[in-house]
């Protein structure tokens, strides 16, 4: 890193006190007016907004310099497509660890909706009815939460508060200090033990469609599914198939397509709970993000190892590399 490298943040320095010295920042949050020459930049931190990866497809094939792409979210998939824009050796990296929190509350806030009735006691409170129903409690049931990141851990202890029986899966078996991780080839015979599956895993082509049709079938009657990871990680068709018959319930943060369009058939399915990817978005985002840039960019100047780097890229039309 030389004197003088250019930084371009999201945010005001209002909100970046105690950034190192001797960087040239400035400030990018998405709008057309750029402040300074891309061809310049060596950090970029991607605006945290929706639909990000199409303004990065206008500004990284000029930034022939640049040596760190920073996200502020944990996933990457939507930027794949630009990595052959990037510069040889150019590093990605991710904000792994700061969205878990809050990711982890609203999926524990959805699964409660699901399990208590909340969704439709606020439809008959728009119609002005009033109708007691006994409903399922959260306490002692077996909850599936798969992936076990930041958020899936988080997700997992806020259900032990719960009296859940927790069941986490990862891509491959292992051990943990609470007891055994299955892994995803599991699945096909831990679903129909479970009464909810949380979803808080990465999209990959591992990931993808993982619950399909099949998986669905397994679930028992009456469990609920949440995902607060990627949309593309259930098969949509073959959900709406479940949840029209009125056999399972669906809490879900993210969707595929996103956003759903209007008049799709999850908008008016009964069992159907949508927010519209809002997991991480909370007043604290700014805080926790601002804190980790901060730290980040203190071991960018140092020459340090980045936190969170899930690749390298490799050049023009060669793809990418593993970190």
């Amino acid at each position: 890193m030389q004197d003088g490298t250019t930084v371009w943040l999201p945010y005001g320095r209002e909100h970046l006190s105690g950034l190192p010295t001797g960087l040239s920042y400035g400030h990018w949050d998405g709008s057309p007016s750029l402040p300074g020459d891309p061809g310049d930049v060596r950090f970029l931190v991607a605006p945290p907004i929706m639909g990000s990866e199409r303004l990065l497809a206008d500004v990284l094939p000029r930034m022939k310099h640049l040596e760190v792409l920073q996200l502020l979210s944990s996933g990457y998939d939507h930027v794949r497509p630009l990595l052959p824009a990037m510069p040889p050796g150019a590093r990605l990296a991710t904000a792994r660890g700061v969205h878990g929190e809050a990711t982890a509350e609203l999926a524990v806030a959805l699964l409660l909706a699901m399990v208590r009735g909340i969704d439709r006691f606020v439809g008959g409170q728009a119609e002005g009815r009033w109708r007691p129903e006994v409903r399922a409690t959260l306490s002692g049931k077996r909850v599936l939460v798969v992936g076990h990141g930041a958020v899936g851990e988080a997700v997992a202890a806020r259900l032990s508060a719960f009296r859940c029986e927790v069941v986490p899966v990862a891509r491959t078996a292992r051990p943990a200090p609470g007891g055994m991780v299955h892994g995803t080839a599991e699945l096909p015979a831990l679903l129909p033990t479970v009464d909810a599956v949380v979803l808080c895993a990465p999209l990959t082509e591992q990931t993808r469609g993982m619950i399909d049709a099949d998986a669905l079938a397994l679930m028992k009657d009456g469990a609920s599914l949440v995902n607060v990871a990627r949309g593309e990680l259930v098969d949509t068709e073959a959900l709406v198939r479940e949840v029209t018959r009125g056999r399972i319930r669906a809490a879900l943060d993210v969707t595929d397509p996103e956003p759903l369009p209007p008049g799709h058939p999850l908008w008016r399915s009964s069992g159907v709970l949508i927010t519209p990817h809002v997991a991480a978005f909370t007043d604290a985002f700014v805080s926790r993000s601002s804190d980790f840039l901060r730290q980040q960019l203190h071991r960018y100047a140092r020459g340090q190892n980045l936190d969170n780097v899930v690749l390298t890229t490799a050049g023009p039309g060669c793809g990418e590399e593993a970190a």
